[in-house]
């Protein structure tokens, strides 16, 4: 999970990005945060579809093969 502080300096260089533009540097910032924002995101989706057990009406698991998959990893 990214910190506060991250988060925080995201948002700022989004809106001064809309009212007044960035320099250079603060767009490698941006996108550098950016993709961090996005890896931790997409950990954090794989980490809950690992959890997740699919249970059909009769009470049978039906959990697709690819999330079994991700389990074992």
């Amino acid at each position: 999970m990214m910190s506060k502080e991250k988060l925080n300096r995201i948002n700022y260089l989004s809106k001064k990005s809309k009212a007044e533009g960035l320099t250079v540097e603060e767009k490698e910032e941006q996108k550098k945060l950016r993709t961090e924002y996005l890896q931790n995101m997409r950990q954090s989706f794989k980490n809950q579809i690992s959890t997740l057990t699919v249970i059909d009406p009769e009470g049978n698991d039906v959990t697709p093969d690819k999330v079994k998959k991700l389990r074992k990893k």
